[in-house]
C-alpha cells in the first residue's frame, strides 16, 4: 500500500482484533501442518495429504497404507 496516511486520522483508527480463523489442516502422511490450499487428496479415502509428501511421491494416507498392508 503506498497511500499516504495522515497520522492525525490513523490516531483514530481502532487496532483490528486478531484474525481466529486458519486455514492449515494436518498432514495425514507426515503430521505435519501446511495449509490446505497446498496439499492434495488421499487417492484412497480424500484425506488431506501435504505438498510435500506429494512431492516425494506420497500418494496415500497413513490409514490407507495400513489397509493395504493388512489386506
Amino acid at each position: 500500500d503506498q497511500a499516504v496516511r495522515d497520522p492525525a486520522l490513523m490516531a483514530t483508527m481502532t487496532e483490528r482484533p486478531p484474525l481466529r480463523e486458519r486455514d492449515a489442516m494436518l498432514c495425514r502422511a507426515c503430521g505435519r501442518e501446511e495449509r490446505a490450499s497446498e496439499g492434495y487428496p488421499c487417492e484412497g479415502c480424500g484425506t488431506f495429504i501435504c505438498l510435500v509428501c506429494t512431492i516425494r511421491g506420497v500418494t496415500h494416507c497413513r490409514e490407507c497404507v495400513a489397509k493395504a498392508k493388512d489386506a
